[in-house]
């Protein structure tokens, strides 16, 4: 995430990270779609190496999102450890 937000706050030429901030919602988003889809597609699978590297590519660029809508990854943990113990939904 540290790296994803000093592209974001000092760019680098030819950077993936700065063409999809670049981009912005539409471009990342659309990243978010494929990458859950494939990641969807690797757990049918069973493969566990795909679904690792699918995972993965879903973390960076939820981390992207994240970084151009100026929400930490520390947020993100608060929301979850806020959650832990919470009442069961049903």
């Amino acid at each position: 995430m540290r790296v994803i937000e000093g592209r974001r706050d000092a760019p680098e030429p030819g950077s993936y990270t700065n063409k999809l901030l670049e981009g912005g919602d539409n471009r990342i988003l659309k990243k978010i779609g494929e990458e859950s889809a494939e990641f969807v597609m690797a757990c049918k699978d069973g493969n566990a190496a795909e679904i690792a590297g699918e995972a993965a590519d879903i973390v960076f660029h939820l981390q992207v999102a994240l970084a151009h809508h100026g929400v930490s990854w520390r947020d993100v943990q608060q929301v979850l450890a806020a959650r832990r113990g919470a009442p069961r939904r049903s």
